[in-house]
Formats: C-alpha cells, structure tokens, sequence
C-alpha cells in the first residue's frame, strides 16, 4: 500500500502532538488547582480587544486548525484513502455510527432538558490524541489502521463542522455572512483563474473571517472554506495546497492545539467535583464517548459491509475496528469546543469538560489495552513492506 510523505508528515505531527497535548493538559490543570489558581485562570480571561484571551484562541487560533484539517481532507478526497469510494466509503459509514450513536446515547439522558443542546458533544474524535495513542503500539499497527483511523478522524471531524455551523448559530446576520460567502467565491475564481500565489487566498481569508465572525456562524468555518478555495493542482511538492499544509503540520501540532488545551483546561476543581458525574450531562458525555463511539462505528461498519455498502479494507480485521472504536472515543479537543459552543454556564461548562477528558482518557487507554493485547507484534526477522 502507497503512502504519500505528507500523510506520514500529517501522522507524525499528530502523533508528537498528541503527547503534547496530555502534558500541558496535565500541567494545565495543576496550575488552574494551585495557589496560584486565581492569577493562572484570571490570566486567561484577561482583555484583548473587548474579548478574552481563551476567546481568541477559540474563535481564531483554531481557524488555522480547521483550516488544516480542510487541506487534509481536500487531499483525502483528490489522491488519499477518500478518493476511491470504495475505499472511503467504509471510514465514512463508520463516522456516520461514531456521531449518530452518541448524541443518541447522550439525548437519551439529556431529551427536552436544558442540556440537550449538548448533544453534539460526544459526536468527536480528537485526531492528535487517537493518533497519539495509535502511536505507542509501535511497529505492530498496520499502515492500513492508521489510514483507517485518520480518515476516520478527519470525516468526523467534518460532521462535526457542519454540526456547529447547522446547530450551534444562534443568530445569523445575513448581511455579514453574503459578504464572507461573496469573498470566498472571489477566492474560488482565483483558483479558476490558476493564481497560485498564497498571499491573495490568505488575505481573503481573514477579511472572510471577519465577515463570518460577525455574521454569527461560527468563525472557524472559514479554514475549512479557505482550505477548498485555495489551488490543489496535481497535489505534487509544489503545489500550493501542499506548501501550506506542509507548513502549518507544526505550528498546529506544537503551538495552536497546546494553547487551546491549557486555555480550555484551567478549571478550578472544587471539593465536590465528583457530584457533578452524576447529572444527566455528564453521563451522556461519558456514555457517549465511551460507548456509543465505539457501538457506532463498528455496527454501522460492520452493517455496511454486510449489505455491500463498503468492505474491510484489506490486511485488517474487525478486532482491529473495534480497537480504533474505543480510540474514537477520544473527544477532548473537537468536544470541548463544541461544549463552549453548546453552554453558556461557567459550571455547566466546566462540569462537561472534566466529564470529557475523564472519558477521553479511559476510551484512550481502553483503546490501547484492546489494541495492545489483539494486535500482533512484527516478526524482527521479516523486511518491512511498507513506509512507517
């Protein structure tokens, strides 16, 4: 099986990312439950701008995120494992279970209570975490696993845009959003037009930001729009597609998704924190997560591939989808922003991300468990066929 060196560049970068990600959330925490606390959280609510620092990160950081996560898909779709629909039909069905199955499992606790709106918490799958934990199996993944799982991440991660920008805008400014949509359709004649110099697709996208930010759709869409816009060409070494999201793979790994997680992670953990499990919210984050990702993807796979839909892609098994289904159940990033999206209570904000992270990290190690004791370990002695 051919793998492209930026896809092994994107699953690096994920896979460093994701240690990354478990040591500032950790220090994170510990800072915001110090004697320092006051000072640690009051920082990251300090004013730039009429706007708190969290705020910039959430609304325009992340952009840069989502505006990777486009350039991947983009990829995905024109020469990666989406571009045949036989291959891409089975990461796709199996999304599809990963974000029904859950906001099933979390409405059948929250329906008609003020917590429904939470719905789509449970819906995501942090790709730099589950790649993070992939990672640690070594040499015994198979490279079809990983492609698996990060098609998987990257289609859930879609569902989930088109989520937020269907059910988390709450007012829309239409006057606003046609002017974001009147720049983004400038941008695509450019691309017609073959203008491959990246400084007009990256000053039409902030002016797009602008616009979207104050239309009342989430702002962040805008990477994935300007992703689509920018030119794709033959997606070889030169094309501009490629130059940038070669570039971005660290910035994003090492800068952007840490500042997002300390940012997003200083709560202040009161004695009675525990309680807070208890409530309807919280099971449903955590059934979710824990149970519906993993029942979804692998019956709506298996179901596919039963009737013909899609098949198991080749030099797998289904212990191994069920391995990467307990992996989905790695919320963390994509979750809590939905979670700041979805609530406007600080409690009820906070409550939901430690029922988040709580379920990331037990579907993380229940993933690795699963995958650790099922997965075979490579023979020292064979050649390896493949680019790892």
């Amino acid at each position: 099986m051919k793998i492209t060196a930026l896809f092994k560049e994107f699953y690096e970068s994920e896979k460093a990312g994701g240690v990354i990600l478990l040591f500032v959330t950790i220090i994170s925490l510990a800072l915001a439950n110090s004697p320092i606390q006051s000072s640690y959280i009051d920082f990251w609510q300090f004013d730039i701008g009429g706007h708190s620092i969290t705020h910039w990160i959430n609304d325009a950081l992340m952009a840069v995120f989502f505006l990777l996560i486009g350039l991947e898909l983009e990829r995905e779709i024109y020469k990666g494992e989406l571009s045949d629909i036989k291959n891409a039909s089975f990461p796709l069905i199996g999304a599809m279970g990963g974000f029904i199955i859950p906001a099933c499992i979390f409405l059948l606790f929250n329906f008609g209570t003020a917590t429904q709106a939470g719905a789509g918490i449970p819906m995501a799958t942090d790709i730099a975490f589950a790649i993070g934990i992939l990672s640690l199996l070594g040499n015994r993944v198979p490279l079809s696993l990983k492609i698996f799982l990060t098609a998987l991440a990257v289609i859930d991660d879609l569902i989930a845009i088109i989520v937020i920008a269907i059910f988390y805008t709450k007012t829309i400014i239409c006057t606003n959003l046609l002017l974001s949509l009147a720049v983004f359709a400038v941008l695509l004649l450019l691309n017609r037009l073959k203008v491959k110099n990246l400084i007009p697709y990256l000053v039409g996208g902030v002016v797009m930001w602008y616009f979207m930010y104050n239309s009342g759709v989430h702002a962040t869409i805008t990477g994935v729009l300007l992703a689509f816009a920018i030119p794709f060409g033959n997606g070889d070494k030169k094309s501009t597609s490629y130059v940038l999201q070669h570039f971005l793979h660290k910035p994003v790994a090492f800068i952007i998704l840490p500042l997002f997680a300390i940012a997003n992670t200083s709560i202040a953990i009161g004695a009675n924190w525990q309680n807070g499990l208890g409530e309807s919210n919280s099971i449903g984050i955590m059934a979710g997560l824990i149970l519906g990702k993993p029942i979804g993807i692998v019956a709506f796979a298996f179901t596919g591939a039963l009737i013909g839909l899609c098949k198991l892609p080749k030099g797998l098994q289904w212990k191994n989808i069920v391995g990467v289904g307990l992996l989905g159940g790695i919320g963390f990033t994509m979750s809590i922003f939905i979670t700041i999206l979805a609530y406007d209570d600080v409690a009820l904000i906070n409550s939901s991300k430690i029922a988040i992270i709580l379920a990331s990290v037990t579907a993380g190690l229940l993933g690795f468990l699963f995958l650790k004791f099922t997965l075979k370990p490579k023979s020292k002695f064979k050649k390896p066929s493949e680019l790892e």
